[in-house]
């Protein structure tokens, strides 16, 4: 919302070009860390096998 009220009072076609590359950004970081979150989520139930098995420290 905050990248859209600055486009609107931006009339200069450089500082647009960057508002819109940093709402975009913003849009895949918000993209990858639901990504991220859903994996994790997933793999909540599973054994942590580094954890569970002492011979790994051997």
């Amino acid at each position: 919302m905050t990248y859209d009220n600055i486009l609107r009072l931006s009339d200069d076609p450089d500082v647009n070009d960057v508002i819109k590359f940093l709402r975009q950004r913003e849009v895949v970081h918000f993209q990858r860390f639901g990504e991220g979150l859903r994996l994790a989520k997933d793999r909540l139930g599973e054994k942590n096998v580094y954890y569970m098995n002492p011979s790994f420290d051997r």
